[in-house]
């Protein structure tokens, strides 16, 4: 195709494939509109594409657990492809003691031996006032940090075990460096409940992710291994408005300075073993381990006997890295320096009349699923 004699042949250039952009794509075509989507990979999906291997579909850059307590987006996932009934239980391994994720009744039980609630409740406050007391003695009244923010929520133990080395790990830099706001408040329940969402729905589509990423692209014309700011301003005259879903700081060519972001880097296993490790998600909470966690992949889509009629296994060892250029940027760094650069960016793209941000890269802001996709929804609503 001749990209220059193609001008406003689209309404929209949708750059990214991904859960944003595929969303935005489906309504723009509902609502009568011409789209291209171009995505720099090789493949369609963002990063929720899956690939076969060995008859399992692998989530090739992370878990993801669809979750959600909105109707409107539980029933349009569900018009494109059936959800199963995936419950996420995450496990943590802590120096070889497993203990249940998030924190409930079976996690205390497993640390201090508490039966009821109320004996939960009694250890959980004897350990903040304990942190508390130590605290005010060196005269902090409100924490500087994580590791303070979390001991006055959770205590010492918990936040020893299943906190401390994971986060670390996670962020790639101490607790004590951290600001107090990223862990604001923990989830801890009183009752024997290993579901980690609250949500009222939550599943995986069966068969996989492409489903519903091919379903939404229908009948829209998509360009794969493009990249956009090779030849930006003839892609962009292609259209009238352009969707980005990418990096906010590459869009503006980093006039404020560089986001920073947290990588991850996989280690994908096939296991001539049915059964690896008996639960999709096994966190490892201690920092002597280098990775932050082992996906086994079959457990999201096959469940009691179905697991032992395929004799292999897929694992995916994930190690949290540093962001830098040439890998994908995953998670936005929420601390103040990046913060303040990040609201600058936005605000600088408000005053882009023809360009539409969207999605975690280009909002800088960590988004699941759900709403990602009810934001496009909110965005249609809007455009009546």
């Amino acid at each position: 195709m001749d990209i220059c004699k193609s001008k406003k042949q689209y309404d929209y250039l949708i750059v990214g494939a991904g859960l944003y952009g595929s969303t935005f794509a489906y309504f723009a075509k509902q609502h009568g509109k011409r789209c291209l989507v171009i995505d720099k990979r090789p493949h369609i999906g963002g990063n929720i594409y899956c690939e076969n291997v060995e008859g399992i579909n692998v989530h090739k850059y992370g878990a993801h657990i669809f979750h959600t307590s909105n109707q409107e987006v539980w029933k349009f996932v569900n018009s494109f492809v059936a959800f199963n009934r995936y419950t996420n239980s995450p496990v943590a391994n802590y120096k070889g003691k497993l203990y249940n994720l998030p924190f409930n009744m079976n996690t205390f039980n497993q640390i201090w031996g508490t039966i009821t609630p109320e004996e939960a409740a009694d250890k959980i406050e004897e350990q903040r006032a304990q942190v508390k007391k130590a605290l005010i003695a060196e005269n902090i009244t409100e924490p500087r940090n994580l590791e303070e923010q979390a001991l006055m929520l959770i205590g010492r133990d918990i936040y020893e075990t299943l906190i401390k080395g994971y986060t670390e790990k996670q962020w790639g830099r101490k607790c004590t460096e951290l600001p107090p706001f990223i862990i604001k408040r923990l989830p801890v329940r009183l009752v024997y409940d290993n579901n980690y969402f609250n949500d009222l729905y939550q599943g995986i589509p069966i068969g996989g992710y492409n489903h519903l990423i091919n379903s939404m692209l229908e009948g829209i014309d998509t360009r794969v291994n493009v990249d956009f700011f090779s030849n930006r301003y003839e892609w962009e005259a292609l259209a009238d408005t352009v969707v980005y879903t990418g990096k906010i700081d590459e869009f503006f060519d980093y006039c404020y300075g560089r986001l920073n972001y947290r990588s991850l880097r996989f280690e994908h296993e096939i296991v001539n073993s049915p059964n690896y490790q008996g639960n999709a998600v096994i966190n490892y909470t201690d920092a002597d381990t280098p990775f932050t966690r082992i996906i086994e992949h079959k457990h999201f889509e096959m469940f009691g006997q179905q697991v032992y009629e395929n004799p292999q296994t897929v694992i995916s060892r994930e190690y949290p890295i540093e962001w830098q250029e040439g890998i994908e940027p995953y998670y936005p760094i929420n601390d103040n320096r990046n913060n303040i650069l990040a609201s600058q960016y936005r605000e600088k793209g408000t005053t882009e009349h023809n360009v539409i941000f969207g999605g975690r890269l280009a909002e800088y802001k960590y988004y699941d699923m759900a709403p990602v996709i009810e934001s496009v929804i909110n965005w249609w609503d809007k455009q009546k």
